[in-house]
């Protein structure tokens, strides 16, 4: 069954993934079961038409030229932050900075925020669901300056709870870096929660959206945290672009992150100025074709509805718990109550690379490792992991391939 019934609205499973070219293609000769979304997601044909039709009708180097073609791309560059605007309803442009990825973003904010904020003493409270581009870019200024790094712990079941925030905040605590949704566990974190408690000791929030971001509702008005990174190729869109948002407050009165052509006001000799955001922050040729592409990304988001892709992830994702937790050697990892659609297992007995390879031969693809969350891995006491990620491509018919994948490695390795 492909067809989902979504409180009287259909949503055409079938058509859907009609719109992903890749899909036409078979691995070892099988139809391709794509549950690695987590890592990248998919793209429809109509970013990959609106990547090409640029290069091939539109291209220039943008903000630099005044002749058509300049002007033509710098317009459709600047329609796609708008875009972004009003999907995450961030209340300025401004806020809107476009970099290669995520993790970029992150890193921009570690930077620029912890040189001019963070000193010898200072805390930076994380969690231990963080992923490594929201850890190693504060384990830079920890070293660099003397900061001082402090986990949240995660419980059992692979959840950060408020009140675990709440214990560890200090009159030291500079900022408060979480992730919207874990990579490994499928956590949704409180974020509003902790926003409003950080507000009240006027600490500031960044949450790593990567996961967040396609699976999620947006509204960075509501949810008033102070940045939020997503990264635009795991939302059905072009690698090498990154979001991120930034309240108008803090990138008024943050230093640039790099320095180069682009991001200046007026250079001389004795002395260099520098406009407002977000051009301050985007220095060099940025990557236009691809912040073009991302544009049709968010319509088919908008076209097939965030709301429905959520339900429609929420029943899939329980149909997989359901058909996994039937495998008594399967061990999900975390069991966490409000969960995106990420499942993570290992086999009792089969190493996750092994586990991916043989499943790989049936045509399913899972990610298998530490998924850049060793800290993590150590706590729930593995190495690794095999992660089951879904997109608005999956069904249950997807599942059911992936079970008898898994039920396939088990004879194979029980010999």
């Amino acid at each position: 069954m492909l067809r989902a019934n979504y409180k009287g609205k259909f949503m055409d499973i079938e058509s859907v993934k009609s719109q992903f070219p890749i899909f036409k293609n078979k691995i070892n000769g099988k139809p391709l079961i794509y549950l690695d979304s987590a890592n990248s997601s998919q793209k429809p044909g109509r970013v990959i038409d609106r990547i090409s039709k640029f290069y091939s009708k539109e291209f220039s180097n943008i903000g630099r030229s005044l002749h058509t073609l300049a002007v033509t791309a710098t317009n459709r560059f600047e329609e796609t932050r708008d875009l972004v605007k009003k999907y995450i309803n961030a209340k300025s442009r401004e806020e809107i900075i476009f970099t290669k990825n995520a993790t970029e973003g992150m890193n921009l904010v570690a930077s620029t925020y912890g040189e001019k904020f963070i000193n010898k003493g200072d805390e930076i409270l994380i969690t231990e669901l963080e992923h490594h581009s929201n850890y190693v870019p504060w384990h830079f200024l920890r070293q660099k300056k003397g900061a001082v790094i402090k986990f949240a712990k995660c419980n059992d079941k692979g959840e950060v709870e408020i009140d675990e925030i709440k214990k560890l905040i200090t009159e030291k605590t500079k900022i408060i870096g979480i992730t919207h949704l874990s990579n490994v566990t499928g956590a949704i974190l409180p974020v509003k929660k902790i926003v409003d408690l950080a507000q009240t000791k006027k600490i500031p929030v960044l949450v790593d959206g990567c996961q967040g971001a396609p699976h999620l509702k947006l509204d960075m008005q509501e949810l008033g945290c102070d940045f939020y990174a997503m990264s635009c190729h795991k939302m059905y869109g072009p690698t090498g672009v990154g979001i991120l948002y930034a309240k108008k407050k803090w990138v008024d009165q943050l230093p640039p992150y790099q320095g180069g052509g682009g991001m200046i006001q007026e250079v001389k000799k004795d002395n260099i100025t520098f406009p407002g955001s977000p051009t301050k922050y985007e220095a060099g040729t940025l990557q236009t074709a691809e912040v073009v592409g991302f544009s049709e990304s968010i319509r088919f988001i908008q076209d097939v509805g965030i709301k429905n892709i959520m339900q429609h992830e929420k029943e899939i994702t329980e149909y997989g718990l359901q058909e996994l937790k039937k495998n008594n050697s399967v061990k999900i990892i975390g069991d966490p109550k409000n969960r995106g659609s990420i499942i993570s297992f290992t086999i009792k007995g089969i190493h996750p690379h092994d586990i991916a390879t043989i499943l790989d031969e049936d045509g399913v693809a899972i990610r298998a490792g530490h998924h850049c969350c060793q800290i993590l891995h150590e706590k729930m006491g593995v190495i690794a992991t095999a992660r089951v990620s879904l997109g608005v491509y999956n069904s249950k018919e997807d599942i059911d391939v992936l079970s008898n994948a898994i039920k396939k490695c088990n004879k194979i390795f029980n010999k």
